[in-house]
């Protein structure tokens, strides 16, 4: 009898095990591993989002690019305003446009006349109008005019046969009109009515008749600048001895 049992026990066991097999396998068949599905939608929406998120940095880049492009043309056309700024401020200095600002007006005319004197009135030397431009740029004269003609830095005034000229222009006459618009118009007014330039002219018969400060117009400089023949820098070292 106990040799019978045996038989039955181990065909028994193998039924156990068999089943508890099939069954492990039946429900794996039946419920697959959510895991895996639930990775695969979370992959799919990172995707997602990341496309999202280069396509709003593409438009981000879009948007910064169009501003570096406006802000260059900014920059450029700020590059043609300065340097149209500084061609009218070079223009102004050398005299060449039409100038209105506060400043003076000194009228120099003859103090006595050849029949009081019994002498040829002379005429007003070069060396005197250089000193009064020489004393009202010290004191802050910007723009000058003899007799309606602009001073400019290459302005030459001297004599010419006996006749004063600037520019080829006679300052001879009754009366010499100079117009002068500086910085501080009081302060020009004030200083050449104290300096001893009144006190030279009145030694060559000449009087000075300074204005006070007011609005003055000035033309442009209307000659032609006389300019040398331009070298190379190796020329010009070559020709020194």
């Amino acid at each position: 009898m106990l040799r019978k049992k045996k038989p039955l026990l181990s065909l028994t066991a193998l039924m156990v095990i068999f089943g508890v097999m099939v069954s492990i396998q039946f429900n794996s068949l039946q419920k697959p591993k959510i895991r895996d599905t639930r990775d695969v939608w979370e992959l799919r929406e990172d995707l997602s989002a990341s496309k999202s998120k280069e396509l709003d940095l593409l438009k981000e880049i879009d948007k910064y690019d169009e501003m570096l492009k406006k802000y260059g043309k900014q920059e450029d056309q700020s590059k043609e305003a300065q340097l149209t700024k500084t061609l009218k401020d070079l223009k102004e200095k050398a005299g060449f446009t039409e100038m209105t600002g506060e400043g003076i007006e000194v009228e120099i005319t003859q103090l006595f006349s050849k029949e009081l004197t019994g002498e040829e009135v002379k005429n007003i030397p070069p060396d005197l109008f250089k000193k009064l431009i020489n004393e009202a740029n010290m004191y802050g004269a910007k723009h000058i005019s003899i007799n309606g003609h602009r001073v400019i830095n290459t302005s030459v005034i001297r004599d010419i046969n006996g006749t004063t000229k600037m520019d080829g222009y006679s300052l001879d006459g009754d009366t010499v009109n100079i117009k002068i618009i500086g910085q501080q118009a009081d302060k020009l007014y004030s200083r050449l009515n104290v300096s001893d330039i009144g006190d030279l002219f009145a030694q060559e018969n000449f009087g000075l008749s300074i204005s006070q400060p007011k609005k003055i117009h000035l033309k442009a400089y209307d000659g032609a600048i006389q300019i040398n023949e331009l070298k190379p820098l190796d020329d010009v070292k070559e020709e020194k001895p």
